[in-house]
């Protein structure tokens, strides 16, 4: 294969999601492509509209390094501009200036050249690699369940070798090499010297509910909390597939107090806690990466991993920024808290 451009790449999506690429403006404005989407929290300003395709970029550039990310940030931007990626493919919706550090996107990616494609909904439910993971075989696959766009729900039953819910906690801690995690993590608290560091995949790794670990599995019903699905959608779920007994929410956590969780346990299900969302690149990326690796062998591909830390504000940095931040706050922010305060007083009396 010869030279690849960004508008081949954007094809070989099309083609890869069965049509649900935007690759005409016109359609998005006539409404045509179901996947095109707007989500709103009814947050004034806040509202985003999902467009499967090319973001941002020239159509005819070269393309030699690609690079897979899910939300695209200015740190993800910055690593793109330093290893010398052409085209960056995010799986979550991007917004102007929330995704570029503030500023508009055009300025930011254009003052690297960068591409920017974006693949969310159109990419949902074209594997079953998260039920896989999971330890089940998807025999029923909703991606808009009680009419809500982007409300994922599968209907599986267990693989061969999973029988216990202890058997997908150890199933999926070995595929998620989570002991790896554990690893890095004991790494980096020994270099800041403070075992109060914590990791976002090794805190919310996955873990039982409802149930122990003996508990037989057999049929699964597997949801995603943050898509909308509701303690309602749980109790029609279960009508319709009564031999359900046992619950996995995955991508997004729940805790034991959720209303999800309290009505499973009172329907007689297991509830298992997945894979978080911080490790959907290898659930979904990883797989559209070999699909891309094997399309465009002479196109290097990157994978963008997160690591997301929480460090104690007095082990943050070093001596020296610990200087510098106390300096800042102490001249020039602490001062103008305590003029805020006073104003404040004066407001209301």
């Amino acid at each position: 294969m010869g030279e690849v451009t960004v508008s081949d790449i954007v094809q070989a999506l099309d083609r890869i999601t069965g049509g649900r690429v935007v690759t005409d403006v016109g359609r998005v404005a006539a409404g045509l492509n179901p996947f095109v989407v707007t989500k709103s929290s009814d947050l004034p300003g806040k509202a985003v509209t999902e467009t499967p395709g090319l973001i941002h970029g020239d159509p005819a550039a070269k393309v030699r390094t690609i690079a897979m990310v899910m939300t695209l940030t200015e740190s993800a931007i910055e690593l793109a501009a330093a290893t010398g990626v052409d085209l960056l493919v995010a799986h979550h919706p991007i917004a102007d200036a929330s995704n570029s550090g503030g500023v508009p996107l055009r300025n930011y990616l254009g003052l690297y050249g960068l591409a920017v494609v974006e693949l969310h909904e159109a990419f949902h439910g074209l594997h079953p690699g998260i039920a896989y993971l999971h330890g089940h075989a998807a025999f029923r696959t909703e991606v808009r369940y009680g009419g809500v766009p982007g409300n994922i729900m599968f209907v599986g039953r267990r693989l061969p070798e999973v029988k216990t819910l202890g058997d997908i906690i150890d199933r999926l801690d070995r595929l998620m090499g989570v002991q790896r995690e554990i690893e890095v993590l004991e790494a980096d608290r020994r270099a800041s010297g403070c075992d109060q560091i914590h990791e976002t995949s090794v805190a919310a790794r996955a873990r039982i509910l409802v149930g122990e670990p003996e508990r037989p599995v057999d049929t699964v019903l597997h949801v995603f909390p943050h898509t909308g699905f509701s303690p309602e959608h749980l109790d029609n779920a279960v009508r319709e597939h009564p031999e359900i007994d046992t619950v996995i929410a995955s991508i997004s956590r729940v805790a034991r107090d959720h209303p999800l969780v309290v009505r499973a346990e009172e329907l007689g299900r297991a509830f298992v806690v997945g894979n978080s969302h911080a490790v959907e690149l290898y659930e979904n990326w990883m797989p559209l990466a070999r699909c891309l690796e094997e399309l465009f062998p002479n196109v290097k591909i990157l994978m963008f991993k997160e690591r997301m830390f929480a460090i104690p504000y007095e082990a943050c940095g070093n001596d020296a920024l610990r200087r510098y931040a106390t300096r800042m706050a102490e001249d020039y922010l602490l001062p103008r808290a305590s003029e805020g305060g006073e104003q404040l007083g004066r407001m209301a009396t």
